[in-house]
């Protein structure tokens, strides 16, 4: 964890005192993502994970479509690139994603245990609190965790690992830390999972899309409380 985070000195001021102490402060590291010898973005990241986190871009982006388009991905860290080179010229994919189809459900309770395991989970948070987190979970357990200064960039991590591991995510559920907007929703029906949950509210905009795209949409998931905005039936009632 030493790479996300730099130690600062500060001035303490409470009510009634101020005092010289330190702070330590998460890192923000700008990533450059090039697909075969093109730049195709700069992203502020933390600086761990940065081949999920590009992998999970390009497949966000619909700029490569599964494992099997991926000749090689190479980590220059000293220079913030990331270089993902394909095997063939890739026909990108659409930019809207079809309608979730899913009959899974989860209880209530299931989704609070869940909210509460992610909620441990990010000691950088707990550190800093300077960081977003997203999870890739079951209806029983989280499978695969990241965490990121930018949220959507956590989401990303999170889709690359599953990506380039063979981690499917085909009828599970993703959980996040950030707002929901559209953006968070068209990334995660992409990935044909219905289920989203967030710590955090939505906007208007991601609820509207989640309704459309079939998409279970729960938000300020926490202290075993929880609002349903889009296709609760999937929220089992004991």
């Amino acid at each position: 964890m030493a790479d996300n985070i730099e130690q600062f000195p500060i001035w303490r001021v409470t009510g009634t005192s101020q005092s010289i102490d330190t702070d330590i402060v998460v890192r923000e590291f700008p990533l450059t993502i090039i697909l075969n010898n093109k730049e195709v973005a700069t992203l502020p990241c933390s600086p761990s994970h940065l081949d999920y986190l590009a992998v999970g871009f390009l497949a966000s982006e619909g700029l490569i479509n599964s494992k099997d388009d991926i000749k090689k991905v190479t980590v220059d860290l000293s220079k913030g690139k990331v270089r993902v080179k394909t095997k063939k010229d890739i026909k990108p994919a659409p930019s809207q994603a079809e309608k979730v189809d899913s009959d899974i459900k989860i209880s209530a309770p299931q989704v609070f245990a869940l909210v509460e395991d992610f909620i441990q989970r990010s000691q950088l948070f707990k550190d800093t609190g300077g960081v977003h987190s997203a999870a890739l979970a079951d209806t029983k357990n989280i499978l695969v965790f990241s965490d990121d200064i930018g949220r959507y960039n956590a989401i990303d991590k999170v889709f690359g690992e599953c990506l380039l591991n063979d981690i499917p995510t085909t009828g599970r559920l993703l959980i996040t830390s950030g707002r929901v907007s559209s953006g968070i929703v068209l990334k995660v029906a992409r990935r044909n999972i219905p289920l989203l949950v967030s710590k955090a509210a939505p906007t208007n905009l991601g609820v509207r899309l989640a309704q459309k795209l079939g998409l279970t949409l729960i938000g300020f998931a926490r202290d075993k409380k929880m609002n349903l905005y889009a296709n609760e039936w999937r929220v089992k009632g004991d």
